[in-house]
C-alpha cells in the first residue's frame, strides 16, 4: 500500500543562508538534538517506503521564513510538497499567501501552540485574520492549524464564517484520550466533525497518547473514522520532530492501522493527502 506523509520537516544545516528565527524567540529541542536536511529526509522516506510526504515548514526554527522549504521542495517536486507557515495576523498576510504560492508551496500552517509555545494563542479569530482565511477559502489553500482543543470553538466560528476552507488539525489538535472509549473529554473534537472542512492529521504523536491510560489505538480509531470517515483522516509521521527513526514511526503506524479494512487504511495513507495536495502523477504509477 502506498504510504504518503503529511507531516515531516527539514532542517538546514546552512545556519547562514537560513537563519535561526523561530516562533515565540525559542527554538525547539528537537531542531537541536536531531535535525535533518532535505537529503536525510528522502533517505529517510526511501527506507521507510515512503513514496511522498508534505515538509511542513519549521515554525519553532524558522517562524516565518520558509525559503529552506520552498528550496527543498523545487529540488524535489516528485517527491515532496510544501507547507508554509503564516503570520495571519500581519497586515500583508494575503500578499505572503500569494508570494509563497507562487515560490512553489501548497497550503499554509497557523502555529497557536507548540513544544515552545505552550498554552493556546488566543489571535486565532481575531478579525484581522478574516483575509488570510478568506484568501484561503477563495483559492482552495488547505490550513494547518498547530492548536489544542482549547481553540475549537474559535474555529467553529471560523468555518462559520469560511465553511468552504479545508483545515488539516495537526495531531488531531492533542486531544485528551486516556479515559478511553467513548472519549467523552474529546468530545469536542469528535463535534468538529459536522464541518466537513475538517481533517484530521493522525500522527504517531496522537497514536502514543491513544494508547495511554484506558485508552487504545484500535480504539480510538474506530471512533474517529465513524466520526470523521477515513477520507478526512490522513498520516503524518512528524519526522523527525517525533523521536525515533522515520522507517520505526511508519512501521508502528502500519502495524497500529493493520486491524483497519484495506480502503480505510488506503485513504488514511495516502488517499486523503491526495485530495489535499497536488502531488505529482509520476507516483501513481510507480
Amino acid at each position: 500500500m502506498k504510504l504518503f506523509d503529511t507531516h515531516t520537516h527539514v532542517i538546514s544545516p546552512d545556519a547562514a543562508r537560513y537563519p535561526v528565527d523561530p516562533i515565540g524567540g525559542r527554538q525547539s529541542e528537537w531542531s537541536r538534538a536531531r535535525p535533518v536536511d532535505a537529503d536525510g529526509l528522502l533517505r529517510a522516506m526511501d527506507a521507510a517506503g515512503i513514496e511522498q510526504a508534505v515538509v511542513v515548514q519549521a515554525s519553532t526554527v524558522y517562524g516565518h521564513d520558509n525559503r529552506y522549504v520552498a528550496d527543498t521542495v523545487r529540488a524535489h517536486r516528485d517527491r515532496l510538497v510544501g507547507v508554509y507557515s503564516l503570520d495571519a495576523m500581519a497586515a500583508d498576510a494575503v500578499e505572503r499567501i500569494a508570494y509563497w504560492q507562487e515560490q512553489g508551496l501548497h497550503g499554509f500552517r497557523l502555529f497557536t501552540t507548540g513544544s515552545t509555545m505552550p498554552g493556546q494563542g488566543d489571535w486565532l479569530g481575531h478579525p484581522d485574520s478574516y483575509p488570510a482565511w478568506a484568501q484561503a477559502e477563495a483559492h482552495g489553500i488547505p490550513v494547518c492549524l498547530q492548536m489544542t482543543m482549547e481553540g475549537l470553538p474559535v474555529l467553529r466560528d471560523l468555518l462559520t464564517r469560511f465553511p468552504r476552507v479545508n483545515v488539516l488539525l495537526d495531531h488531531c489538535a492533542r486531544p485528551p484520550l486516556a479515559d478511553g472509549a467513548p472519549y467523552a473529554a474529546a468530545q469536542g473534537l469528535l463535534d468538529m466533525a459536522a464541518f466537513p472542512g475538517v481533517h484530521l492529521k493522525l500522527t504517531n504523536r496522537t497514536l502514543a497518547a491513544a494508547a495511554e491510560g484506558a485508552s487504545t489505538a484500535a480504539d480510538f480509531l474506530q471512533v474517529i473514522v465513524a466520526a470523521f470517515g477515513a477520507s478526512r483522516i490522513a498520516w503524518g509521521s512528524n519526522f523527525p520532530a517525533a523521536a525515533g527513526t522515520l522507517p520505526g514511526l511508519a512501521t508502528l503506524a502500519r502495524q497500529v492501522l493493520a486491524a483497519l479494512p484495506d480502503g480505510q487504511r488506503a485513504a488514511i495513507f495516502n488517499g486523503t493527502a491526495r485530495g489535499l495536495y497536488p502531488f505529482q502523477a509520476q507516483a501513481d504509477a510507480a
